[in-house]
């Protein structure tokens, strides 16, 4: 089996040497995302395209392989393609038939070649022989040059023929570690994962900043989508997740600020914090999922007067998308169900917010503030790498850990849907329910009288949510075949 992978059209039209530094970056981010899938992914080519062979003894783990190709920055699309050498262009022609035509029996075609290489014949000359050849062979309708029902491509290189079997759309962007890092500040909903995504997109290591207005539940809900983030569209690079308790700043706000102008001075004192943290670990930016208008403290005067006090660049990816497009786009990433039933704490509400800040206002509240409780915050910050983010939890007692289940066992799949889709469990002698890990908690029809083993592909997230649930009352277990 063989991936034919073309570059994002902007890594093409760099200079000589940044493009070579930006395929050698691609290469080597797909090594380290594909390794833990396959024992050793053999990545060819260095100019205009990547390709990957997969050994028939890995072919099992296609779906796996093309789910990682379109989540890693730096891809335009993917060619799945059979390779075949040839000598002359009826050798072509009869690959081409042998194909091809039970795909296009009671259909319109036309067939597309590209060519490098020296030869007696050019693209041309191919598409028309191995088109008649294919119409006189088949049980096609007939050849259209618009609009075809099949288009079969193909592709030349030297004595190879490739003929694309399927095309993948890949996520484009630029490779991740091409770029400087930013720090995103991530509250678990909509606006903040879709900000965070489109960095990462762009080739920006991202790391995650939280503030924690108060729960734990809210904690663990943005740890969860952070790290199903960063597995999913970062997972090349180690990033961080930096837990920022904010809880007596809220206090000091509402008792010392105005109403009107509590919002403005939260996002004010955030980004003070998060000042600190970009500049802790080198990185230029800060980013935020706001959008112009979208709430009160989101006008452009007050957005204006919240950026006064970052020394960052501070970047908003969304600030001009409308809230049904950002759902959208949180819906094809796979945040969406995160963000549904993310926990939220709504730590300062005005009644009459202001939409227009004055800073002479501004800076007459925050003279009322003790910035100490700001600093302690900072002190107390709580740095993580994003793969340990749920080592944290040790108030709970150690889980039992089965690799058979018994026959009274309920077996829980807690993955994201599209893990599950990608790669289904089965058992033949056990319930195997599928109840994805951020609706786990809430889920009603669970009963204290059954026995569950939940099941995630690494274990780690099965333990967070049976330590939960066992302190809930239920009987739960982490399964790990």
């Amino acid at each position: 089996m063989k991936f034919v992978i073309k570059l994002f059209p902007e890594i093409i039209v760099k200079s000589r040497p940044v493009r070579k530094q930006f395929i050698s970056q691609l290469r080597k981010n797909l090594k380290k995302v594909l390794s833990p899938l396959l024992d050793s992914p053999n990545l060819t080519g260095t100019w205009d395209f990547i390709e990957l062979d997969i050994p028939d003894s890995e072919v099992d783990k296609e779906s796996a392989v093309v789910a990682r190709l379109q989540s890693t920055p730096g891809i335009d699309f993917v060619l799945k393609v059979n390779q075949h050498h040839f000598v002359t262009i009826e050798d072509i022609s009869q690959v081409v038939i042998k194909e091809f035509a039970p795909q296009v029996e009671g259909k319109t075609f036309c067939v597309r070649a590209k060519r490098t290489g020296q030869h007696p014949f050019n693209s041309i000359d191919i598409e028309r022989q191995s088109g008649g050849a294919l119409l006189h062979n088949s049980k096609a309708t007939g050849v259209k040059l618009k609009n075809p029902e099949v288009a079969v491509q193909l592709e030349i290189r030297g004595d190879k023929l490739l003929t694309v079997v399927e095309r993948i759309e890949g996520l484009g962007g630029f490779p991740m570690g091409q770029q400087e890092s930013c720090v995103s500040l991530i509250s678990g909903g909509y606006d903040s994962t879709v900000s965070s995504y489109l960095m990462m997109k762009r080739g920006v290591r991202t790391h995650f900043c939280f503030f924690n207005l108060g729960g734990i539940a809210h904690e663990v809900g943005v740890k969860q989508v952070s790290h199903f983030l960063w597995e999913k569209y970062s997972l090349s690079h180690r990033t961080l997740f930096i837990t920022i308790p904010f809880e007596d700043v809220v206090s000091e706000i509402l008792n010392k600020v105005d109403q009107s102008q509590m919002g403005v001075i939260l996002k004010r004192m955030m980004l003070r914090v998060a000042d600190q943290v970009a500049e802790e670990f080198n990185a230029p930016a800060v980013v935020t999922g706001e959008a112009v208008g979208q709430v009160s403290s989101q006008t452009l005067t007050n957005l204006s007067v919240i950026d006064s006090v970052a020394k960052s660049l501070v970047m908003r990816p969304l600030i001009v998308m409308d809230k049904p497009d950002i759902i959208k786009k949180s819906r094809e990433i796979g945040t969406a169900e995160f963000a549904a039933v993310m926990p939220e704490f709504c730590g300062v509400i005005s009644n009459r917010p202001t939409t227009r800040a004055k800073m002479h206002k501004i800076e007459a509240e925050e003279n009322r503030f003790d910035f100490a409780v700001l600093d302690k915050a900072f002190e107390d910050r709580i740095v993580q790498n994003i793969d340990q983010v749920y080592n944290s939890n040790t108030n709970f007692e150690e889980i039992e850990v089965v690799s058979l289940p018994t026959k009274d066992d309920i077996v829980i799949d807690i993955r994201h849907p599209q893990e599950q889709v990608v790669k289904p469990l089965s058992l033949t002698a056990n319930t195997v329910l599928t109840i994805p890990f951020f609706k786990l908690q809430s889920a009603s029809d669970l009963k204290t009288t059954a026995n569950y083993l939940l099941f995630c592909d690494k274990g780690v997230m099965s333990q967070l949510q049976a330590e939960e649930l066992v302190s809930k009352g239920y009987s739960v277990k982490v399964y790990q075949p």
